[in-house]
């Protein structure tokens, strides 16, 4: 009965895996191709890319997808051919209506480049700067995760016009959190690189937030009034306030707690299932006290 049901699902959600892995796909091209150069390693993880998406293969246009990767691997077409024909793919899927919405969707593309940009454990110059491009190439994404603390720590290592080593890890320590890479050898040396750095919660920076409906959680010990306070200006404005991060969760605000940095292991389990979470494609929104009392406070005045 379970083996049915799975296949029933399988069959209801194969038009949304297809899109999503299709988004992903054309970031990961976009980031392994950003420096203008294709290396072993970035086939490589394409391949593993490849390998991990089989179960759509019969799916078009997946079965070219997988062609176009085979004859990289083996050498029969130059590597920088294979990014360029499978990106051409990639637009010509993108003909069809897309399941998920235009943000989303470039949500998902914004994944893969970082995917790209890390499949080869290298993080460079001229991708950080053409990241940069791309984001302010893509200012609808503000307020999204992971574009807004994406956006915000570029800015800031690259305020000084010069990046150092320091700062390169640092990029690869935030990437990791949201990308998984499927060769174990460069994902070791990603870990072991990264393995000192602690990451920061960047919350969203100026956010836009939507009552009517949409779920509301709070984690951490607040500074400015308390929880059920706060729970009351929720259910005021049309919001919902629960005490458990689910999938349905739509803001998770972060309690300031008297410590300016607030990395996310101050907070425990719930900022950190908010952040796997978000991994999985889930759009949930950490929101840092002060700026969600700040709404709340235009809101009601």
């Amino acid at each position: 009965m379970k083996n049915i049901e799975a296949q029933t699902l399988n069959v209801y959600t194969s038009k949304s895996r297809a899109d999503k892995a299709i988004s992903s796909l054309k970031g990961l091209l976009i980031g392994i191709n950003l420096d203008g150069e294709v290396n072993e390693a970035e086939i490589n993880e394409l391949k593993l890319w490849a390998n991990n998406h089989k179960e759509l293969i019969n799916r078009n246009p997946f079965k070219e997808f997988m062609d176009v990767i085979d004859c990289a691997v083996t050498e029969k077409i130059p590597s920088k051919e294979c990014i360029e024909d499978l990106y051409w793919l990639c637009q010509k899927y993108e003909n069809d209506n897309y399941y998920y919405n235009t943000v989303t969707s470039d949500l998902q593309i914004l994944q893969g480049i970082c995917h790209g940009i890390l499949a080869d454990g290298v993080i460079n110059d001229k991708e950080i700067y053409d990241l940069k491009q791309w984001l302010n190439e893509n200012e609808h994404l503000s307020t999204y995760y992971p574009y807004d603390e994406l956006r915000s720590l570029i800015l800031s290592v690259l305020s000084d016009k010069k990046i150092d080593e320091e700062e390169r890890v640092v990029l690869m320590a935030y990437f990791k959190q949201f990308v998984n890479i499927h060769s174990k050898e460069i994902s070791s040396k990603i870990n072991e690189q990264t393995s000192d750095v602690n990451i920061s919660g960047l919350c969203t920076s100026d956010p836009d937030v939507v009552f009517e409906g949409k779920t509301f959680c709070i984690t951490g010990v607040l500074k400015r009034g308390n929880r059920e306070n706060l729970h009351r200006d929720i259910l005021k404005l049309g919001g919902i306030p629960t005490d458990s991060i689910t999938k349905k969760t739509d803001y998770l605000i972060v309690g300031d707690n008297g410590n300016p940095a607030w990395a996310f292991s101050c907070y425990g389990r719930k900022v950190e299932k908010a952040v796997n979470l978000r991994k999985d494609g889930h759009t949930i929104m950490l929101i840092h006290e002060f700026d969600f009392s700040d709404v709340i406070d235009d809101l009601l005045s």
